[in-house]
């Protein structure tokens, strides 16, 4: 039995894109130990989807904690890996490979120069990160490459008590990137356009955007607010029954165009919907700049071409 490692530490939008590679990876070793290498916000996650044996945490320790530093390396080499998958890719990722490389040989799929199953990663390379994965997997040697599934990501949604039609509103994104979000009257209009059809508007979101989500409740009085109350399984169980799902670029668009909900996301020039769009089923993409300027109507306009 050979060792494995997968290394992938999100955001969350990268997580839900990289399963497809994460499923095929595992069909591919059924027979070998797969281990997951990746931050303590994702661990329950990928444990659940029953893709690993098991499931390592990279705290992502800065420098100048050497100390910590060497007893995590010592963790890792003491495993005697014998191929790593990394679907990282960055900087962080390149030293590992140098890492746990050091005396010993170690197969390593990745775009790090002289690694066994490397891929080159051009910055100009437009394609979307889920064909640069395929192209990474095909030249280790897998031979099937099958699409995502996340039937294995379930939630108790009934204690929320929602009525039968509705839809799923994220408004928020990255603090750090306020460019990437609509503004709070562009959803509430969005929102009263829905309850006007007999759609009610569930918001879902983090404490980061409180601020957010209470201008939209304060224009849209109809709507329902979840956000601080869902876990993974729970956006993914919402999004199994929602009418549709319109939002920023954020995990919880990802992971709902990835059940097969409806779903209309909402970009800006600060990202490339054609390297990190969402897959699905029923995904329309909507691209304004300055996205703070997005008119409601636009996006009502986007959301009947949705659903059309």
């Amino acid at each position: 039995m050979r060792r494995i490692l997968v290394i992938r530490y999100g955001a969350f939008g990268d997580i839900v894109l990289s399963m497809s590679a994460v499923r095929s990876i595992r069909v591919h070793h059924a027979a070998d130990h797969v281990t997951a290498l990746t931050t303590r916000t994702f661990g329950d996650l990928l444990r659940a989807s029953g893709y690993f044996d098991e499931v390592m945490i990279d705290d992502r320790l800065k420098p100048w904690r050497v100390p910590d530093w060497l007893r995590f390396i010592r963790v890792l080499r003491r495993r005697r890996f014998d191929r790593v998958y990394d679907l990282q890719r960055n900087q962080r990722t390149s030293i590992l490979y140098r890492v746990l490389g050091a005396g010993r040989s170690v197969e390593w799929s990745g775009v790090v120069p002289g690694c066994s199953h490397y891929v080159r990663d051009d910055r100009g390379d437009r394609r979307h990160i889920v064909d640069r994965l395929t192209e990474q997997l095909i030249a280790a040697g897998l031979d099937q490459i099958l699409p995502p599934e996340f039937d294995w990501l379930t939630g108790d949604v009934g204690r929320f008590g929602l009525p039968p039609v509705y839809a799923l509103m994220a408004s928020g994104g990255a603090p750090h990137r306020p460019e990437k979000r609509a503004s709070a009257a562009c959803f509430a209009g969005l929102g009263r356009y829905l309850l006007d059809r007999g759609i009610t508007p569930v918001l879902l979101g983090t404490a980061s955007e409180r601020e957010q989500i209470d201008a939209i409740r304060e224009r849209c009085g109809g709507a329902i607010d979840l956000s601080d109350k869902t876990s993974f399984g729970d956006i993914a169980e919402l999004a199994r029954g929602a009418v549709g799902a319109v939002g920023n670029d954020t995990g919880t668009m990802h992971l709902a165009a990835a059940t097969g909900c409806a779903s209309l996301m909402l970009f800006s020039a600060a990202s490339d919907p054609s390297r990190i769009g969402p897959r699905g089923r029923q995904v329309q993409i909507l691209q304004r700049d300055p996205l703070a300027d997005l008119r409601a109507d636009d996006a009502i306009k986007a959301w009947e071409a949705m659903l059309g």
